[in-house]
């Protein structure tokens, strides 16, 4: 009887541990995810963007198309504690009016949080936007948050647990989890942007909120998705952190991204292209044209050359390569090996940075004489000199934004490189008319800007705080 009872309480105990641990374990990883988002959450924001857009008018054709007033939702990140926040190009296009919503954010009270309807609302403005890598630099002030670290992109691994935040379709601080799909995917061979994949769903709204690894650091920062019904679909997109810091390190210092020159153009080398031309490599990158008079034509390339290695690193497929070229140091040369028919040849190509038209702009401007207090900004008028020098200037006067500057008393959403053509209808010729302009608008009326922004023009409306 004695053994017989011992066996009837053995079992039960044995069967109980099991759950028991597994419990445990789940408790942990429950644990472990709810520091993760204390960590990142803070430091998360959402953007509501006011623009001008094409107003839906019930079915009318073309004909009947109006121009109103949109609001965009995306996300952002703080990626300087000093107010810097990043975010995607594409969710600050035509910008008249940028809002940083940071949640309150209350950890010992996460469900009263949640559904509270109090938010802080506090203006941003543009330092520079890269729309060629959908990247853009936003500042705001007296915005006290933590800064998100970015992770090494060189260890990120497929199959990595990551964290998507932000807001899709507009509910702020949420929060997606799953794994890198692929580590480097590219959506289009010619373009120098690669993106990591991810099966974390992403929806509209999340574009440019940070995707995250189990140590909280941003791996990546969300911006499409493909998908057949606008939906996540498990095939969502993120900017590598290796470009997101290039680009906006750029930006903060030049307000556009800097590309280095050396007179050569790249492509991807197709299987096909490589069977037409009767190369002995079917793969990576070719060049296609080498500019005349520049320094690769002078160092000995030639079009038709494979790219082999860059300093010294594999040339394995043109996103790669871009990168290579657009951390280049101005000044440098660097050592380009290539395959020319069967044969390798070696050369250094020296490093130059052509001037942005807004480098050569912005340094006539004095800081001191050409600061617009009110809007906060550095302006230069448009005279014969400054008109030969912007290429996609609509009409040969104006302001233009040479810099932003310290904080403006009147809100808005300037940019640099933007062209103050009108203020509430009037032309603005000069920096003395423009002060005396804003000086005269009574309290309480709206200034209207008309502007002109990447070749379009666009009316920016701008409101005393």
């Amino acid at each position: 009887m004695c053994c017989s009872a011992c066996i009837f309480f053995g079992v039960p105990a044995i069967a109980q541990q099991a759950p028991t641990d597994a419990l445990k374990r789940m408790n942990e990883i429950d644990e472990s995810v709810e520091a993760l988002i204390k960590k990142v959450s803070p430091s998360v924001v959402q953007l509501q963007v006011t623009a001008y857009g094409p107003v839906d008018q019930g079915g009318q054709d073309a004909a009947g198309i109006v121009l109103g007033r949109q609001s965009v939702i995306g996300s952002g990140f703080v990626i300087d504690s000093n107010g810097y926040i990043v975010t995607n190009a594409h969710v600050v296009k035509s910008a008249q009016r940028i809002q940083v919503i940071v949640p309150p954010i209350d950890t010992e009270k996460a469900i009263a949080t949640a559904i509270s309807v109090k938010t802080n609302s506090v203006p941003a403005r543009i330092i520079g936007v890269a729309p060629e890598a959908d990247l853009a630099l936003l500042k705001v002030d007296n915005l006290n948050l933590s800064s998100l670290a970015l992770a090494n992109y060189r260890d990120l691994r497929q199959g990595e647990t990551v964290f998507a935040f932000g807001s899709p379709q507009g509910l702020r601080n949420s929060v997606t989890h799953g794994i890198v799909s692929a580590v480097a995917r590219q959506t289009d061979p010619d373009s120098f942007m690669l993106y990591i994949q991810t099966d974390a769903p992403i929806n509209p709204g999340n574009s440019g909120g940070p995707l995250v690894n189990s140590k909280g650091e941003v791996v990546g920062l969300n911006t499409f998705l493909l998908s057949q019904s606008g939906g996540n679909e498990g095939l969502g997109f993120a900017i590598p952190s290796v470009m997101v810091d290039l680009v906006s390190q750029q930006l903060r210092k030049y307000g556009h991204l800097h590309k280095s020159d050396m007179g050569i153009i790249i492509q991807t080398l197709t299987p096909q292209m490589a069977a037409g031309l009767g190369l002995e490599r079917d793969c990576c990158v070719i060049v296609s044209d080498v500019l005349p008079g520049g320094p690769a034509l002078i160092a000995g390339l030639r079009v038709g050359d494979i790219l082999l290695s860059v300093n010294g690193e594999a040339a394995v497929n043109l996103p790669r390569v871009s990168f290579m070229f657009l951390t280049l140091e101005e000044g440098r040369a660097v050592h380009l090996s290539v395959l020319r028919g069967k044969t390798r040849v070696e050369m250094d190509i020296p490093v130059t940075w052509p001037k942005h038209q807004m480098d050569n702009i912005s340094v006539m401007a004095d800081p001191t004489k050409n600061l617009v207090s009110e809007l906060g900004i550095v302006g230069l008028e448009i005279d014969s000199r400054v008109a030969s020098m912007m290429s996609n200037l609509r009409d040969p006067f104006g302001i233009i934004v040479a810099a932003r500057s310290a904080r403006a008393t009147i809100e808005n959403s300037l940019a640099t490189g933007d062209v103050i053509r009108t203020l509430n209808g009037q032309p603005m010729t000069t920096l003395d008319r423009l002060r005396t302009a804003l000086k005269a608008v009574p309290p309480e009326t709206p200034v209207i800007l008309q502007i002109q922004r990447a070749g379009q023009l666009m009316f920016l409306s701008a409101s005393s705080e």
